[in-house]
């Protein structure tokens, strides 16, 4: 193969070390746009409940809104309330009243539940508790909350199994079923007191969004809140800056697990998301304005090494020869034949193999039978049969030339 060089050659390819130079200032761009995007997000914007510990309207990982959606699907209608009067005006007979350690009680409303005609289920570390559960004596020291289990004869918590179980552990009055025990006092405790059900547990998490998926603590959860077909779910007041709750069917703030709202895509978008897109906008404007200025006028340069077209069929030709690619061979003149004469037989590049050997049989006045062989056939089976078919494309496509 004879190659025209020119005077002068040389590598055109960028170094690794010509790389790293143009493109580290790029990188220490894209590290502080990707910085800039990410801490806003990560950075906590609040509740995405707007709610507390334990708050049935709550999503974020100490809320329990997993819960309420869990016992609204059992049948349980779960009310969201902020205030004494009305969660004991919600009460009826049918209803259970659910108090946690982030309630705010006083004594007198405090007394006034403990009053009130309905089961009690009390939840962490709550104020008043000798007024709400009269008899429960509460162990001084807290005990370490880990999967325990309920080593007891209350058919819930056997149900359920192990759970998340500790905080307070307590010494429960005569007749009372003590579970899940912690250096053998119970973390939970059900007894009856003036033919209401009462009902404490000394640690909450097995509730919350976080904990509610592992062990039984989902069983346990519905199993105690779910005893009657209504739950009046006590929070504490909400804050002005709050979001507030939907409200419920008797009018007051509820969070119904089977009913609530199901909110939009924009909602569920953290604060901070907007902010990052506007910062990573105006870092890539700032790029690429930095980066353009730089391009100038396109610049050409001599090829260092000239190649024939000739050269370049017979290596490929030589290559077939090699691999003893007679099909691809063949396939590459025939294609490239049919290219050429289907525009002068005045055919689309379209035309079906029937239509193109039907006008070169018309044009060139060749017998049918011998064009379709050689313009689809097979492959040839020897050199000398692909050198006869190259010879006889050629013949073909001069004679639709010259016709």
């Amino acid at each position: 193969m004879t190659l025209q060089t020119t005077e002068r050659s040389y590598s055109v390819s960028p170094t690794a070390r010509s790389i790293w130079k143009r493109g580290r200032a790029i990188v220490l761009v894209a590290a502080i746009v990707v910085v800039a995007a990410v801490v806003p997000v990560l950075l906590p914007s609040g509740s995405t409940g707007g709610g507390s510990a334990l708050d049935p309207g709550d999503s974020s990982l100490a809320g329990s809104k997993a819960l309420a959606q869990v016992l609204g699907a059992h049948g349980v209608s779960v009310q969201r309330v902020d205030d004494v009067a009305t969660a004991l005006a919600g009460l009826g007979t049918d209803g259970q009243i659910l108090i946690t350690e982030a309630t705010d009680l006083t004594a007198s409303e405090a007394g006034r539940i403990a009053a009130a005609p309905a089961d009690r289920l009390i939840v962490g570390q709550v104020p008043y508790l000798d007024v709400l559960a009269p008899g429960l004596i509460s162990e001084v020291g807290g005990t370490s909350s880990r999967s325990r289990p309920p080593s007891c004869g209350l058919r819930e918590a056997n149900a359920a199994g192990s759970a998340y179980m500790g905080g307070t552990s307590f010494t429960g009055p005569p007749g009372s079923t003590g579970c899940y025990p912690s250096d053998g006092k119970p973390t939970l405790v059900r007894y009856t007191a003036g033919g209401r059900t009462v009902t404490v547990v000394g640690d909450g998490q097995f509730m919350t969004n976080l904990r509610l998926a592992e062990d039984g603590n989902a069983a346990l959860a519905v199993n105690l809140a779910g005893t009657k077909s209504r739950l009046i779910w006590l929070v504490p007041p909400a804050e002005p800056d709050q979001i507030s709750q939907s409200s419920g069917p008797d009018g007051s703030d509820g969070s119904d697990g089977a009913g609530s709202e199901p909110k939009s895509l924009g909602e569920l978008i953290p604060s901070g998301v907007g902010w990052a897109v506007v910062e990573l906008v105006f870092a890539l404007g700032v790029v690429a304005l930095w980066r353009g200025r730089r391009l100038g006028p396109v610049v050409a340069e001599r090829l260092p090494v000239v190649v024939r077209a000739a050269e370049t069929v017979e290596g490929r030709g030589r290559l077939y020869r090699a691999r003893r690619a007679r099909d691809r061979a063949a396939l590459a003149l025939r294609a490239a034949t049919i290219d050429r004469i289907t525009p002068r037989l005045g055919l689309p590049r379209t035309a079906t193999p029937d239509e193109i050997v039907t006008a070169v049989s018309a044009r060139t006045g060749e017998d049918p039978e011998q064009v379709r062989p050689a313009l689809f056939g097979g492959a040839p089976a020897d050199d000398a049969g692909l050198v006869a078919l190259a010879g006889y494309l050629d013949t073909l496509e001069r004679q639709v030339q010259d016709s």
